[in-house]
């Protein structure tokens, strides 16, 4: 698994219930022994993306088909985890290194503004 990758896992909800089997981009690999994941949660209900903020991945993307999703789909950077790789399910697919670095711009960029 490296980032940029689409994987299938248990999302955690902002409850800490184990969430519903969905979809999950790697932004990164946290460094040291432990190799855990800080994901971005992807979801189908794109009409809940922020504006300048999420990330649509639609059908019509050069990259779509190398993601895996069955749809239309937004990567929610506010709903972020962490989780230890052997949680994973399943890698699906990938988006491009060009659209992985546009999120990770945005990212950082939220972060230092905060």
């Amino acid at each position: 698994m490296n980032p940029g990758d689409i994987i299938l896992i248990r999302f955690p909800q902002t409850d800490l219930q184990a969430g519903k089997l969905r979809p999950a981009l790697i932004l990164a690999i946290a460094p040291g022994p432990y190799a855990d994941l800080l994901l971005a949660m992807i979801s189908s209900r794109t009409y809940q993306s922020i504006p300048n903020f999420d990330e649509i991945i639609d059908s019509s993307d050069p990259d779509f088909g190398t993601t895996g999703l069955k749809a239309n789909s937004v990567v929610r950077l506010g709903r972020l985890a962490t989780v230890d790789s052997a949680v994973v399910n399943a890698r699906l697919g990938q988006i491009s290194p060009e659209r992985l670095r546009q999120i990770r711009h945005r990212l950082s960029h939220w972060l230092k503004e905060i």
